[in-house]
């Protein structure tokens, strides 16, 4: 087998001949890549291989601060000169203006503070002893257009909504040279990002891992095509073989957006314990919850999870008090890497995360996998 450099090396050489490529169609031209391969990645390790191995990284930013979000994008594009790579952010819009954590602090219910400590004393949790964005930030308007201020101030070349699409945040980061993409699970969701002058729509159905909504992608896709109004529409959810990205094409999508693929990547590097209950999850192993961060978001089943579904548990509070409430417990979780709670979201495309593997092959698998699915549909064609 090739190394890891070689096979990056050469898909990267080989994107000056991508218009030769029948896989390159005309958004991949748009942005200049040469697959039509859209990969989210909580690491900007992982986010620069997929940009390097002709697809389009995206950096997952929304766990960072303003600070550490402007550092990791410069360190992003240097991970990748020359080749398009993008950022995504969370933007809901009904979160308050300006929240300290003093001030989310004082609204949780005693009750749920009593269930968060009898966690830490069941699975036997240290305090942490350095802080995470959960334990650090509370997710608010002020928080979001600080992150924004140093997306639009960056050289990504794509940034992409993954919850909320606020019109003058698109507009803000089109100026700054930007080509905008909104992840949208229902029809409603769309007309909206196409108000708000979105470029690039992404018709994340219910099989997708993180916030994700009620209808399933296979549904979802051709919908969104519909109502797009000629904008270019990616298939997200659920998606880990190049036969859902044949699919995807023959719907009329104009590629496909993977996330939790990557979890397995080299690059990721995710802890042993998190590797291994990914590696071994089905997609019947994830399940939807609010315990995560208040809004409804696919994960890998956990004693986390289940622990919010158990009897007599509490509701799970709404964003951004549920992440402030768990914030210290998450911090402590990952810093001690306490295995039972540990826990990531993923979606049920987890079915294909079954080695750990660099980032180039796995391109490099779906690729290949799409090109034998679309030579497969021939014999269906007419002479």
């Amino acid at each position: 087998m090739a190394s890891t450099d070689s096979l990056t090396d050469s898909l990267t050489d080989s994107l000056t001949d991508s218009l030769t490529d029948s896989l390159t169609n005309d958004l991949c031209r748009r942005l200049g890549i040469r697959y039509p391969i859209f990969g989210l990645a909580h690491s900007i390790e992982v986010a620069a291989a997929i940009s390097n191995a002709g697809g389009l990284g995206v950096y997952a930013a929304a766990r960072d601060g303003p600070n550490e979000l402007a550092r990791k994008l410069r360190d992003l594009r240097a991970l990748c000169p020359g080749v398009p790579v993008g950022v995504d952010l969370l933007l809901p819009t009904s979160l308050p203006g300006v929240s300290t954590p003093e001030d989310i602090a004082a609204a949780i219910p005693e009750g749920h503070r009593r269930f968060v400590d009898s966690l830490f004393a069941r699975f036997n949790v240290p305090e942490a002893t350095r802080g995470n964005f959960f334990s650090q930030y509370v997710r608010s308007q002020a928080l979001f257009e600080e992150q924004v201020t140093a997306v639009a101030q960056s050289d990504m070349d794509v940034f992409a909504a993954g919850v909320g699409t606020p019109a003058d945040t698109l507009a803000r980061v089109r100026r700054a040279g930007k080509t905008t993409m909104a992840l949208v699970g229902a029809v409603k969701h769309a007309q909206k990002a196409i108000a708000a002058g979105v470029d690039v729509l992404v018709a994340q159905g219910y099989d997708a891992g993180g916030h994700t909504g009620n209808v399933g992608t296979f549904t979802l896709v051709p919908q969104i095509i519909a109502a797009a109004g000629g904008r270019p529409v990616l298939a997200a959810g659920g998606v880990g073989e190049g036969s859902q990205i044949a699919a995807a094409l023959a719907m009329g999508a104009q590629g496909a957006w993977l996330g939790t693929v990557w979890l397995g990547s080299t690059e990721h590097g995710l802890p042993a314990a998190l590797t291994d209950r990914l590696l071994s999850a089905g997609s019947e192993d994830t399940v939807i919850t609010r315990a995560h961060s208040g809004k409804p978001c696919r994960v890998v089943r956990s004693a986390f999870s289940d622990a919010w579904e158990a009897p007599g548990a509490p509701a799970p509070l709404g964003m951004p008090y549920q992440q402030a409430l768990t914030g210290r417990l998450l911090a402590a979780v990952e810093e001690h890497e306490v295995a039972p709670l540990m826990y990531e979201a993923a979606g049920q495309s987890v079915a294909w995360v079954r080695e750990v593997e660099p980032v180039a092959h796995i391109v490099e698998r779906l690729v290949r996998e799409t090109r034998q699915s679309l030579e497969n549909l021939r014999s269906y064609l007419p002479l």
